[in-house]
């Protein structure tokens, strides 16, 4: 069927009937587009010659979505490895997507690869691949987040919560490790609780202490140890750990404080005869405090509940103790940066308790992890071991991730 092409067409200009499409170049009309013209695995790698696709072979604006048909060139008119990297000349900008173990065999000099099991993009560099830049959004990062233990009084102060991720260990009230976090580029905002300030031991419950934020994980700060009013009960107050409660001149008795759920345990209660007075330990991030009776303990107050070790920094360390209720001998200021709950009055007597240990925050990732990504990765205190890259906070601060 013979093509009516229009009189006196511009340079340029196009002319379209049916499938086809033809552009006038200033002589004649030439075929430009056919749907027609690339039939099913019409273009083959034994019709494509080595270095046949270059950069000077493609003009300006010579292929745009207005010159190809939809649908003209689709997988099935392509046979399986038809273009190749021999088939495309080297000053064409390509990648190979592949693995470690499938990389090109024949790769030209300046070839970029990207491999989908390391994420590394590499260059053959003439007679070995380039280390590459690795390319990652994302850093796992393990964490131990402890908070402030609570102030003692009469009764013990409870620990901070405790939040551990480092796999084989422990988390608060003997659960087990929680998943690592995802963290990305950008600034993010640690948390170190502070400890909880001392209460009387005839008179206020100790203070709460602070709570630990990194991320998505909060800890609970550990609750006060109770202090003593005559005649009368008081109970601990909940916490991460309960601090521990007491009982003074009283056969009532009174409740240890409750702790959060995976954080830690709950306070001692106590109880106790006229006269006398029992002060119960505060929880602690392994177990619970020291329940007290005064008629078989003659006045002493009972333990704190224990600590959890983690090796997150390369040695093992117990934080997060609940503290001793009153009149135990074995008292004073908590550790800093323990977590530990603050001890009762540890001598006969009236007056105040000990405050809570403040927490911590350590986070660690591999040191391979970051290895030719280029990022850079600051905030607390830093040290390595085992492989690892370790952020100590014994302050507040930020991990920054540039």
């Amino acid at each position: 069927m013979p093509i009516d092409f229009p009189n006196s067409p511009a340079n340029g200009a196009t002319f379209s009937a049916g499938d086809k499409t033809w552009q006038f170049d200033g002589v004649s009309w030439v075929l430009v587009a056919s749907n027609a013209s690339i039939g099913n695995s019409a273009i083959t790698e034994a019709k494509i010659a080595d270095g046949a696709v270059t950069a000077d072979k493609i003009g300006s604006l010579a292929v745009t979505t207005g010159k190809i048909d939809s649908n003209a060139v689709t997988a099935g008119k392509i046979a399986s490895g038809a273009v190749t990297a021999s088939k495309v000349g080297s000053d064409v900008n390509v990648v190979t997507v592949c693995t470690s173990g499938t990389r090109p065999g024949s790769p030209f000099t300046g070839q970029a690869i990207f491999e989908t099991d390391t994420n590394r993009m590499k260059v053959w560099l003439g007679s070995a691949w380039s280390i590459g830049t690795a390319h990652i959004n994302t850093i796992s990062i393990e964490y131990l987040v402890v908070a402030g233990g609570g102030g003692g009084a009469g009764g013990g102060g409870g620990a901070g919560g405790y939040r551990n991720s480092v796999t084989g260990e422990l988390s608060g009230g003997n659960s087990s490790a929680e998943s690592a976090l995802s963290i990305g580029v950008g600034t993010h905002t640690v948390t170190v609780g502070g400890g909880g300030a001392a209460g009387a031991n005839v008179g206020s419950n100790g203070s709460n202490g602070g709570d630990s934020v990194f991320s998505t994980i909060t800890s609970t700060g550990g609750g006060g140890g109770a202090g003593g009013t005559f005649q009368q009960t008081r109970n601990g107050s909940n916490g991460g750990s309960g601090g521990g409660a007491t009982s003074y001149a009283t056969n009532s008795a009174a409740s240890g404080g409750s702790p959060t759920s995976n954080q830690g345990f709950s306070g001692g209660s106590s109880s106790g005869g006229l006269g006398d007075y029992a002060a119960a330990g505060g929880g602690g991030a392994g177990a619970a405090g020291t329940t007290v009776n005064s008629v078989t303990t003659g006045g002493t107050g009972g333990l704190g509940g224990s600590g959890l070790s983690s090796s997150i920094t390369g040695s093992s360390v117990s934080r997060a103790a609940g503290g001793n209720g009153y009149w135990r001998t074995g008292g004073g200021a908590s550790a800093s940066n323990s977590g530990n709950g603050g001890h009762g009055k540890d001598t006969n007597g009236g007056g105040n308790g000990y405050a809570g240990g403040a927490g911590v925050v350590i986070l660690r990732y591999l040191t391979s992890t970051i290895n030719g990504t280029g990022l850079t990765i600051t905030g607390g205190s830093i040290t390595t071991s085992g492989g690892y890259t370790i952020h100590t906070f014994n302050s507040s601060g930020s991990l920054v991730i540039t």
